[in-house]
């Protein structure tokens, strides 16, 4: 893993728990990326401004960074186009499936001590964890 600084990652854990933290204490919304997308997309009329800007601020985050640094974030995709694709409708296919996404169930879930988001946590690691393991025993790396 190259760049990784604890520095840098306690800063960025952070800023995650504030913005967190700060969306539940003046709008009452949880900060989860699929709900939070979703509903930018699907919602009534009136919910669609904070959400839109939210979604606006994550796509965002790379022209500021390559703004203040000068070059973009690295950044390398090394699976063909149909892998990531497929890898993202089976992500999206999870959320729904799992009623939420990482960043919904794994901060602010557990943070709430959320029951279905500690069971979710642990089936998404666990995954992570045996996908890795078995593409590392198949695949090599």
């Amino acid at each position: 893993m190259d760049g990784f600084t604890p520095i840098s990652a306690t800063i960025g854990g952070l800023l995650i728990g504030l913005s967190a933290v700060l969306l539940m204490g003046l709008n009452g919304r949880i900060a989860g990326i699929s709900g939070v997308f979703s509903g930018a997309v699907f919602a009534e009329a009136g919910d669609k401004l904070w959400r839109g800007l939210f979604v606006l601020g994550l796509v965002a985050a790379p022209a500021l960074w390559t703004l203040v640094q000068g070059a973009p974030p690295p950044f390398e995709i090394t699976p063909s186009w149909p892998l990531i694709i497929a890898g993202g409708l089976l992500v999206g296919f999870g959320t729904r499936l799992g009623s939420g996404c990482t960043s919904g169930h794994g901060v602010c879930g557990l943070s709430r001590l959320s029951t279905r988001s500690m069971a979710s946590v642990a089936l998404f690691m666990g995954a992570g964890m045996g996908t890795v393991a078995l593409a590392k025993a198949f695949i090599g790396g």
